[in-house]
């Protein structure tokens, strides 16, 4: 299939390697992205606390975790008999509150490690509305289907979201001053907000990133509006890119912020991974059979020369 490049992405200075340690936070298309650094095995590590959408969620948990302060029950809820915390996803929720505690606060010490040890950080923010709780006043990352009526919503302003960016980034950089960051906004479209409500909430993360240029900036959601500008290139809810939208977005982002001398390796990897994937009428026959000591032989060879690598 081919594609008319469009958007000109700048090659960055300091692109990824097999030696590198890539964390991700942010929307369901950190997650796509996420998958493809696996699938080439690369050192990767993503949302530690669940999918997060807008920029102060983001920044909040990063917060907590930088400063290391602890979940305590007063942090979680009970609903729908379940515990649950407004600052994660509900994937991380549970039956019993103190396994929950744990989970949290688990998370906490993992992630506080990983941001001192990471050399890239990658944060995908997905939208500019978010839910306050009434009662307390706080911005949630996730309502955990709590009825409606206990939230009002919002449009962050340019200068409030602003704001968590740069704090995002001043934090970080106390635990890891020479980590990069790049930041992206997510291609998948937010229509249950509406469409023009769509398109303003993607205007002001956009507007609120220019002030932080100093930072790579990976043109997701420009990719997915203006090189891949037709529906074939959606899945069936018409919102979220599909996989040859993925693979091609992958495909931009790994030109410029993979290094050269990486691509070999991505390509051993490839080879491979379809191998894994073959499926033998005869698994028993002795061709079969060299064809896994071959497979083997090529495994250990890259392990040999990378060997946090595992298949």
């Amino acid at each position: 299939m081919q594609f008319r490049t469009l958007i000109p992405i700048s090659k960055t200075n300091n692109p990824i390697d097999y030696n590198s340690k890539v964390l991700s936070f942010g929307s369901c298309f950190a997650e796509n992205m996420a998958d493809k650094f696996d699938y080439f095995k690369f050192q990767n590590e993503t949302n530690p606390f669940g999918i997060l959408f807008n920029p102060v969620s983001i920044d909040k948990v990063i917060e907590r975790t930088v400063r290391e302060e602890l979940f305590t029950e007063k942090d979680v809820f009970f609903y729908n008999e379940r515990w649950h915390s407004f600052e994660t996803h509900s994937d991380l929720s549970n039956a019993d509150r103190q396994e929950l505690l744990e989970t949290l606060n688990k998370g906490i010490e993992v992630t506080n490690k990983q941001l001192k040890e990471a050399t890239h950080i990658i944060i995908t923010y997905g939208t500019s509305w978010i839910y306050r709780n009434i009662e307390s006043n706080n911005i949630v990352a996730n309502c955990h289907k709590v009825p409606q009526k206990q939230f009002s919503k919002e449009l962050l302003s340019v200068d409030v979201i602003q704001k968590s960016i740069q704090n995002t980034i001043d934090l970080i950089q106390t635990l890891n001053p020479n980590i990069s960051f790049i930041f992206t906004v997510s291609p998948v479209r937010h229509l249950k907000d509406g469409f023009t409500e769509n398109q303003l909430s993607k205007s002001h993360l956009f507007t609120a990133l220019q002030s932080n240029l100093k930072s790579e900036y990976f043109p997701s959601y420009e990719i997915m509006m203006d090189e891949l500008r037709d529906y074939r290139f959606y899945a069936e809810d018409m919102l979220h890119p599909n996989q040859v939208a993925i693979d091609y977005i992958w495909q931009r982002f790994s030109e410029n912020y993979i290094s050269q001398d990486s691509v070999s390796t991505m390509q051993e990897v490839e080879e491979i991974q379809k191998s894994l994937r073959h499926r033998s009428f005869n698994p028993e026959s002795e061709q079969h059979q060299k064809f896994l000591a071959k497979l083997q032989q090529k495994i250990n060879l890259l392990k040999e020369k990378l060997p946090h690598i595992k298949f």
